[in-house]
């Protein structure tokens, strides 16, 4: 029997209570207890970042992070920016400037670029490549990437 434990969190701006099993990874627990599919699971560790997540406003891997770890915090995943219908302002720059191509890689990328679009609204190229240093693209969209976090970025 696989024990679980009770982990009281906030996801996407809601209050959550639930079980989860110890040893559990969060991206397991998203996609499989919270069912919310839009972080994907690309390496299992840690070296793709299509599984990230912010988790008290920080960008993490979820898949080398526990479910057990959300005790206490909040949690923000790519179905928690939009707002009311309307996608975020880095969502849509994402789409305006065609900056994906598979979409395999693009909610991670975007969570990145969240949080370092909140830490820094005005980021130089350089910031933007340290901040997606942990996110890889195979289709080799990094141009419009950057674009897009540009283009969302306070001017």
């Amino acid at each position: 029997m696989t024990k679980k434990v009770i982990v009281n969190f906030t996801v996407n701006g809601d209050h959550e209570t639930r079980e989860a099993e110890v040893g559990q990874t969060l991206l397991r627990f998203i996609r499989e207890e919270l069912h919310l599919t839009g972080t994907k699971e690309g390496c299992e560790i840690g070296e793709c970042g299509a599984c990230t997540v912010l988790l008290e406003g920080k960008p993490v891997n979820s898949c080398l992070v526990l479910a057990v770890e959300l005790e206490g915090k909040e949690l923000v995943t790519i179905e928690g920016l939009s707002k009311n219908g309307e996608l975020d302002k880095l969502q849509q720059a994402f789409i305006d400037k065609f900056a994906f191509q598979c979409g395999y890689c693009t909610p991670g990328m975007i969570m990145a670029a969240k949080a370092l679009l909140d830490r820094n609204p005005n980021p130089t190229d350089q910031d933007i490549n340290v901040a997606l240093s942990g996110n890889l693209c195979r289709c080799g969209a990094y141009q419009e990437i950057r674009e897009a976090i540009k283009a969302s970025a306070i001017k």
